[in-house]
């Protein structure tokens, strides 16, 4: 399998690095779409959301809880969180990652 973000897991691709424990590495995203726009990643590979399964409720609480913490840390007064699914829903890597995107007041969804 060819995948970029388990790539830069391995550390054979590099990334701009900002948080990075057992489960999970943020990495700012090469194609801002704000600001602040990080990547949230799942070091296990699982191809999007749609692909979950109960076992691993822990480990996308502990993505959200990242979300969180980063925010806390750069001191961001709001946020959004953005998880596209499947081609249809926008996501162009196949690996299940999540958007941190601040630094500019977003319209209402």
């Amino acid at each position: 399998m060819d995948c970029i973000f388990c790539n830069i897991v391995q550390k054979n691709t590099p990334a701009a690095v900002v948080y990075e424990d057992d489960l999970a590495i943020a990495f700012k995203d090469i194609n801002p779409k704000a600001p602040t726009h990080l990547l949230i990643v799942p070091k296990e590979h699982l191809t999007s959301l749609a692909h979950a399964v109960p076992e691993q409720k822990e480990l996308l609480g502990h993505l959200l809880l990242v979300v969180q913490m980063l925010a806390q840390e750069k001191n961001l007064p709001g946020f959004k969180t953005i998880i596209n699914t499947g081609k249809e829903g926008g996501q162009v890597v196949d690996h299940l990652h999540l958007h941190l995107l601040a630094g500019h007041k977003f319209n209402e969804v």
